[in-house]
């Protein structure tokens, strides 16, 4: 069984084409956990009425906001299937995209697809999410050093997953704390097709433009305090035998200041890894080098 899972958050505008996309879909042994994030428009209302007509779906309300991460979490931890896939509240899905993803897994614990973007009515832009952002396999976990490209939304994985995930760290997204976890023990595989109808709008908690939707820009010092402390979850989760882990070491250490000393080592261990390190970057050889550069300067957050 496939346990799909939902967070919802005053998502009443998008969701009944969500749900009717993910009970349309042609792999069919699957739940759909949904967990509200405590609502106030007519959420619990819709999803009640899809309550009366389909058994396998089940609804879990918060006594109070806790945010998308730790609703995720929730429902992840309740799903009772050996796969999961998580939803976004105002997507569409494409009606194989479970049986897609699934027969792609080949002993894989994550696979994501490729998505189309749409507007706000679900009309095509145009694009794809590989257009944008580079949608690759992730054969390393030096890969996430300071970002990845392995959205949620377009995500199958194994339920054990989860167990080693836990708990969620609040410093990084639900979906890149999947998937570098995932990197740890071997391949997140990418599956070039555009599943998943990837809705953009102005209430997106993130877009395809991850920055296009903030609602207050975060400070320097915020950004700081934020890249030095996903540094150092990143470090302390990275096993102890792989070789990675010595080098996210390095790195960490790199992060506390601004010394000479901090600064040099940064630079030249981003150089050294460029390839792994910006591989989610649509950047060129040139552009890259400058990258490395540019860390002598500035902790990347």
């Amino acid at each position: 069984m496939i346990s799909v899972v939902m967070a919802t958050y005053n998502g009443a505008k998008y969701l009944e084409a969500q749900l009717t996309s993910i009970l349309a879909q042609t792999y069919s042994n699957i739940e759909v956990v949904i967990v509200d994030d405590a609502s106030t428009d007519e959420t619990i209302t819709i999803i009640n009425k899809y309550l009366e007509l389909h058994a396998n779906i089940s609804l879990y309300c918060n006594e109070y906001n806790l945010g998308y991460i730790k609703t995720f979490e929730k429902g992840m931890i309740l799903a009772k299937g050996a796969f999961i896939a998580l939803s976004d509240q105002d997507d569409i899905w494409q009606l194989n995209k479970l049986a897609v993803l699934f027969e792609s897994m080949n002993g894989y614990e994550l696979v994501y697809s490729n998505s189309l973007l749409v507007d706000e009515h679900g009309n095509s832009t145009g694009k794809k999410m590989s257009d944008i952002k580079n949608q690759i396999h992730y054969t390393d976990c030096l890969m996430y050093t300071i970002g990845a490209w392995a959205p949620g939304h377009a995500m199958l994985f194994k339920k054990e997953l989860v167990n080693r995930c836990m708990p969620f760290p609040a410093v990084v997204t639900h979906d890149f704390w999947l998937g570098f976890v995932a990197a740890c023990k071997g391949e997140v595989h990418y599956v070039d097709l555009p599943l998943v109808n990837y809705r953009q709008h102005a209430s997106n908690a993130i877009g395809a433009n991850t920055h296009a939707y903030q609602k207050s820009k975060p400070t320097t010092a915020q950004k700081l305090m934020k890249a030095r402390s996903r540094m150092q979850v990143l470090f302390e989760k990275c096993p102890e035998h792989l070789p990675q882990k010595k080098v996210l070491e390095q790195i960490n250490k790199s992060y506390q200041t601004y010394s000479l000393v901090n600064n040099l080592n940064r630079m030249l261990l981003f150089f050294r890894y460029r390839n792994l390190i910006l591989a989610y970057k649509k950047k060129s050889a040139l552009m890259k080098l400058l990258f490395c550069l540019k860390t002598f300067f500035k902790i990347d957050a």
